[in-house]
């Protein structure tokens, strides 16, 4: 059995958004992240799930998973037969782990800086905002999605992040990520995850 925990409007969409292209069943906890949120709860125990009480967290059979890239890493493993996500030995391997781990590692703490107006500290392990953003247009450019012709989880994790953040307007609406995150749009399993992330929302 696999258990999300869940907050609506929150970075745990990501994982929803996987979870209904993987096709696999699932439960949602819900979890309050906003304080006063009405839309969940925090249990007790959740330190034990998610050392900081963030979201997402994964529960499989017992086990718990946090942080997207891991969570993501690992669903596309157990669930090979989906196609998300390059297996060992497959050429995509390599790039599928590095375009994962970037996209925490790298692109959300240059977007970070950019939002805060905090200068760049070029000792830091990430390049700045407008390197970043420059990576990311020549890539996209170059291919319809992360990992060439093949759409993966890459494009929900570091996708759904470029995606939030040209809604938020930290990323420029550049002709190169507008068709991008409209490739993203004509998925069904997006259309399905905010469907459900705004019925959760509801209830």
């Amino acid at each position: 059995m696999l258990t999300l925990y869940h907050a609506p409007r929150s970075r745990s969409f990501r994982i929803l958004w996987l979870l209904e292209e993987l096709g696999v069943p699932y439960d949602t906890e819900m979890v309050s992240i906003r304080g006063s949120d009405s839309t969940g709860h925090m249990p007790s125990d959740y330190i034990d799930i998610h050392p900081h009480r963030k979201v997402p967290a994964l529960v499989h059979d017992g086990v718990p998973v946090s942080e997207t890239p891991a969570i993501a890493l690992y669903l596309t493993d157990l669930f090979p037969q989906a196609g998300l996500g390059p297996q060992v030995g497959d050429r995509q391997r390599g790039p599928y782990l590095t375009w994962l781990a970037y996209s925490t590692g790298v692109f959300e703490p240059a977007m970070v800086e950019r939002a805060f107006k905090t200068p760049h500290q070029a000792a830091l392990g990430w390049g700045s905002a407008d390197e970043v953003e420059q990576v990311l247009s020549r890539v996209l450019q170059a291919r319809p999605f992360f990992l060439g012709d093949r759409f993966s989880a890459v494009d929900i994790v570091l996708g759904g992040s470029l995606q939030y953040m040209m809604q938020v307007k930290v990323i420029p609406e550049t002709p190169v990520f507008s068709a991008y995150v409209e490739r993203l749009s004509d998925r069904p399993a997006m259309h399905r995850a905010l469907q459900r992330d705004g019925d959760i929302e509801e209830s």
